[in-house]
């Protein structure tokens, strides 16, 4: 089975329609943003790996035939629920899967489409290349070297989509590094403060529960310092400069 064209041609009319979800105005912007890169800064709890799921659906059902979507996140157990999502979509929307046959965490669609989803070991995840979508959740919490691994994948797929999605962990590693970039990602930012679906009363306990470190963190979507951090990274900055005098000898 393929979409009817109208939904092929608009991935929130496909969610609505075949899928019965109701995407709220920053979900509408993402499942019809044609950006290539693609990163995500969102609270816990806003339902990023769905919107994301849906948008890796869409893309199987239009996907020309021998895609391959790559699924990477820190862990087997999290790219495979992530896939699981994705699969669910997938039969919601009518379309057949299958396994890939050759890995265990796969799916397929009979034009030959196939989705995978991979653990975040470097030494594990080479060998796939110029999928047509690769989705990296929890980013934050992805390995640079994992990250300098998947990013190759890309060279022979020029029209390639990259997705990152995750909740800030701290001003390191290459989430926090592309969000602050000045490279051309398309960035969407979502506090809890300005998801409808969270609650002001269920906030304001976890703030009083987590301490204001973590929740700003898990909530506010902010790269916070470490806490087992010597330095701030204001007094690191300030200690910096560009003006390097004549060096004599």
């Amino acid at each position: 089975m393929r979409l009817p064209l109208s939904e092929a041609l608009d991935s929130v009319l496909f969610a609505r329609q075949r899928l019965r979800f109701l995407p709220d105005t920053v979900q509408t912007e993402l499942l019809r943003s044609a950006a290539p890169r693609l990163i995500l800064n969102c609270t816990r709890q806003w339902g990023k790996s769905t919107i994301v799921a849906i948008l890796a659906a869409h893309h199987l059902g239009v996907a020309e035939a021998g895609s391959l979507i790559v699924i990477v996140s820190p862990s087997q157990r999290q790219s495979a629920e992530t896939l699981r999502k994705v699969s669910d979509f997938c039969r919601h929307a009518g379309l057949a899967v299958f396994r890939d046959g050759s890995n265990r965490f796969s799916l397929a669609l009979d034009n030959g489409s196939r989705a995978i989803a991979l653990p975040g070991k470097e030494t594990t995840i080479r060998g796939f290349s110029a999928p047509s979508l690769l989705i990296v959740d929890e980013a934050a919490m992805v390995s640079d070297a994992v990250y300098r691994a998947v990013r190759p994948m890309l060279a022979a797929a020029p029209k390639a989509r990259m997705v990152l999605l995750s909740t800030p962990r701290g001003r390191r590693g290459f989430f926090h590094c592309e969000w602050t970039s000045n490279r051309p990602w398309h960035r969407v930012a979502v506090p809890a403060t300005e998801c409808a679906r969270i609650s002001k009363a269920f906030l304001d306990e976890e703030r009083q529960s987590l301490g204001e470190f973590a929740f700003r963190q898990e909530y506010l979507c902010e790269f916070a310092d470490t806490r087992d951090q010597l330095f701030s990274h204001e007094l690191l900055s300030a200690a910096l400069t560009g003006d390097y005098g004549a060096w004599r000898v």
